[in-house]
């Protein structure tokens, strides 16, 4: 029986979200030969928190299913354990990246790899808490059902599994390393009121995240596809691929990884959306086999967004996204041009490879991303109202916001240089239980 992760990262209340995930551990339970380790990473106030572990509590027993709810005081304590075991040359700063003050996305997904190797898990499959689960007649449709289908064999076994291959012949001896889908529903960022008011503004500033010597075309394309997921199409039928997964087709709250979170984590970047898609990147740029499904979960919107300082927050988080894009675009581009050497002889991603690109990437001149906030500083305005006023904010940082981005992307390589000697130690570090749930 293999042991897998299923986790769901928090910092809002979401016990509805809660039971649906432990639900999809019931039906993995059910129906495949797994014991299942529902993970939530919770990082909500205390009333919140409290709100979730009475919803844990009522989680039904089942022999193949192990509950951990671990707030941030439980998670830092791991995480303070397995550095220390790791040997690590810059403990304290080791610990700020995998947990930092700010809101992370990569951050809380790698603190799940972690705890997930601790565990004995060989797959994580991430969810989000601003998702749901697609239903017919009544039934919820659960990514993990494709997941657990081919996640981890050999392309050649999960062949038989999936409706269709798309995969070249030399690739089939590798192992399934990514298996995801999208969403439907709500933009996956929060900029469609942009789009209401300017077309043309709402082209532009998506438009940045695009290589400078892109052509118009390819970036009028790209703003087409960009955070749209699946679209509004309701499932109603399972169909999936066997393939090298384009990065533009899955998204981060319906995936599921096998080996490569082992071997490279998550930017650790604050207040950056985006910055927990990495490794889809680097699955597509190494040509690894992946299965692409359509269980798409619906995304939603929290209530917090639609404040004036979710406003702000959210903005400067699409901004840092946006000045990101310097260095990962250099480095996706090396990634896909080195291709499968990428890979060890036993086809693993080699960690120190992609290390030395994002050590490489950060001596970039940072002159393109100055005009991207000239950019942005146009854009904002032209829209008036309070983007007009966010826009005399970015005024004020605008070389915080470049140093940042520049140090975001140092953090990464440093973190990624470390992470195999710390996902080691993780093997050997007691993860805390949870009271009154765990055998």
């Amino acid at each position: 029986m293999r042991r897998i992760c299923l986790t769901l990262p928090t910092n809002r209340p979401c016990t509805a979200t809660i039971t649906a995930v432990a639900e999809e551990a019931a039906y993995a339970a059910r129906h495949f030969d797994v014991e299942v380790h529902l993970l939530i990473l919770d990082s909500c106030p205390a009333p919140a928190y409290a709100e979730h572990a009475e919803t844990v509590r009522r989680i039904p027993d089942d022999p193949r299913i192990v509950v951990h709810h671990l707030d941030e005081v439980r998670q830092r304590d791991f995480l303070r354990r397995a550095i220390d075991r790791s040997a690590a040359t810059k403990p304290d700063l080791l610990l700020e990246l995998m947990l930092p003050a700010r809101l992370s996305y990569g951050a809380c997904t790698n603190r799940a790899f972690l705890l997930a190797a601790a565990l004995g898990c060989e797959s994580v499959h991430r969810r989000d808490s601003d998702s749901r689960y697609q239903a017919v007649d009544g039934e919820p449709v659960f990514p993990v059902h494709h997941e657990l289908l081919s996640l981890g064999r050999r392309a050649a076994d999960a062949a038989p599994h999936v409706t269709e291959t798309a995969l070249a012949a030399d690739r089939m001896d590798r192992r399934v390393a990514m298996v995801g889908s999208s969403f439907v529903g709500e933009l996956s960022v929060d900029i469609g009121e942009i789009l209401r008011i300017d077309p043309g503004v709402y082209h532009d500033m998506v438009g940045l995240w695009a290589p400078v010597d892109w052509s118009p075309e390819q970036k009028r394309e790209l703003v087409e596809e960009s955070f749209r997921g699946a679209g509004t199409d309701a499932f109603t039928a399972d169909h999936s691929t066997l393939t090298v997964v384009d990065p533009m087709r899955v998204d981060m709250c319906n995936i599921a990884f096998h080996g490569v979170h082992e071997r490279v984590p998550l930017p650790p970047a604050t207040d950056t959306i985006g910055s927990d898609y990495f490794l889809i990147h680097l699955v597509h740029d190494a040509a690894l086999p992946g299965v692409l499904h359509n269980r798409n979960i619906v995304n939603f919107y929290t209530g917090e967004r639609r404040t004036d300082s979710g406003f702000v927050a959210y903005q400067l988080r699409f901004v840092k996204f946006l000045l990101s894009m310097l260095y990962f675009n250099f480095v996706y581009d090396r990634m896909a041009g080195t291709g499968t050497s990428l890979l060890d002889e036993q086809g693993q991603v080699r960690a120190a490879a992609v290390a030395r690109l994002a050590r490489e990437s950060a001596g970039l001149d940072r002159s393109e991303n100055v005009r991207r906030l000239d950019a942005l500083d146009a854009a904002y305005r032209e829209l008036g109202g309070r983007y007009a006023e966010f826009a005399d904010l970015l005024e004020r940082r605008r070389e915080r916001l470049l140093d940042e981005a520049r140090g975001d992307i140092e953090d990464f390589a440093l973190l990624t240089e470390a992470w195999e000697p710390l996902v080691g130690a993780a093997r050997r570090t007691y993860v805390p239980r949870t009271p009154g749930r765990q055998r």
